[in-house]
């Protein structure tokens, strides 16, 4: 009879209704949790019966039931924060967490480092990303990120690179170590690091010798060289500078270099010193030291040495790596947060706590750095918020409402029918 079925088509639309309920109350729900994504539910119809058989057009339809839940994994939007842990990607991809079910994956930034010094989720699983070499490099090798010594070992300096201009219009002068002030051209100061990380002031002379050569001469006082005496300067370092007539460093040719720093330093340090790539080295002259017809001065001076330091802050770039700063004044980064892409976001599998874990529908998971082949960019001291849209979820509540009522009313007004058929007796 078609009000039985009237019965059984009223009631798959009040299941429907309330799974449809359901999908959107937990929208509300997660409105404010971090990372979250909304999803959407899709109905489709049930087919019964055809009147004419297979090939007949009249067909009765039996109802509708809840197909699919559609994730949208649409960007939520981005709010900053002052905590250096949190993290947002913008874009594709997610954050590769070490979960008890295996590899998890997130949109929520939300990290913080534990005891041990790794970088964790607010639920204590550990985060992957791409360590650094001793030289700070970002290699491929992945790992969870993790702080490891605080410390950084005292280093020695190897090299000191100048760039500055000398004047042309200097007259030749000998130069007398015991009156540097007189007898040099130009001079100046700058600090390097023997082998156990002292810090040590060392004055470099120069002195033109000819027609566009000139030489240079790094000092150390006495009070500094092993056996020397105090006030008295003391030649560790020596070069001869050629340039070319247009100024441009033809040539740097090293004549002696042997450093012996008192006070427990190693005796023999030999620190290279590095005015550019010259004309002979295959360089163009154009980012080298200069000799030009204006006052000699120092643009920039750096040097490789330290002295041992203790961590005294973190930070994470709008790369995703992480930097260390110690509080001797040097940066190393640690590590790179690894962004992980697959082929069908909408097919991962919720696993709760803000997680995903890879599906056959989601396909595998590509891991990389962020901003790469697709990846989105990661943001620094930010949070990927949700993306549910209120507004939109309660003009759903009130469809969903809306549906449910008008299904219901197919079942009052078949209990009606069938009333009517059982009074046909009486």
């Amino acid at each position: 009879m078609g009000i039985l079925r009237s019965f059984n088509i009223g009631i798959s639309g009040l299941n429907a209704s309330g799974q449809g309920m359901g999908v959107i109350g937990d929208n509300i729900a997660n409105a404010g949790t971090t990372g979250f994504k909304a999803s959407r539910a899709e109905f489709q119809d049930v087919l019964a019966k055809s009147l004419k058989g297979i090939d007949g057009g009249d067909q009765f339809g039996a109802g509708v039931h809840l197909a699919h839940i559609k994730p949208m994994m649409n960007q939520g939007d981005v709010t900053r924060t002052d905590n250096i842990t949190d993290l947002a990607i913008s874009g594709d991809g997610f954050f590769k967490v070490e979960a008890p079910f295996g590899a998890g994956f997130t949109r929520d930034g939300s990290m913080h480092f534990n005891k041990d010094g790794e970088l964790v989720n607010s639920d204590g699983y550990k985060v992957l990303g791409f360590a650094a070499s001793e030289d700070g490099t970002i290699t491929n090798k992945q790992e969870p990120i993790k702080l490891g010594s605080t410390a950084i070992p005292a280093s020695g300096s190897k090299e000191v690179k100048l760039n500055m201009n000398i004047d042309s219009r200097s007259d030749v002068i000998e130069f007398n170590p015991e009156q540097p002030e007189k007898t040099a051209n130009y001079m100046h100061t700058m600090t390097v690091y023997d082998n156990i990380g002292t810090a040590r002031l060392i004055t470099v002379t120069y002195n033109k010798v000819g027609n566009n050569q000139w030489k240079y001469r790094a000092m150390a006082d006495g009070k500094d060289i092993e056996g020397g005496e105090m006030g008295k300067l003391y030649e560790q370092a020596s070069g001869t500078l050629t340039f070319n007539d247009k100024g441009v460093l033809q040539e740097e040719v090293s004549d002696s270099n042997s450093f012996n720093f008192n006070k427990g330093a190693a005796q023999g340090q030999v620190i290279k010193f590095d005015f550019g790539k010259s004309l002979a080295e295959g360089g163009t002259g154009l980012d080298a030291s200069t000799q030009y017809g204006s006052d000699s001065h120092i643009n920039r001076t750096t040097q490789d040495g330290n002295s041992a330091g203790t961590l005294a802050s973190l930070s994470f770039n709008d790369d995703g790596i992480l930097t260390a700063v110690y509080d001797n004044g040097e940066q190393r980064d640690i590590s790179q947060i690894a962004v992980a892409k697959f082929e069908n976001n909408e097919g991962l599998f919720k696993v709760g706590k803000n997680l995903y874990k890879e599906s056959r529908n989601s396909g595998q998971p590509a891991l990389g750095k962020p901003g790469e082949g697709g990846r989105g960019d990661v943001l620094a001291k930010s949070l990927e918020l949700s993306n549910v849209d209120i507004a939109n979820e309660f003009v759903g509540l009130m469809t969903a409402q809306r549906n449910f009522q008008a299904n219901s009313r197919t079942l009052t007004t078949a209990d009606q029918m069938l009333q009517e058929v059982l009074n046909i007796k009486r």
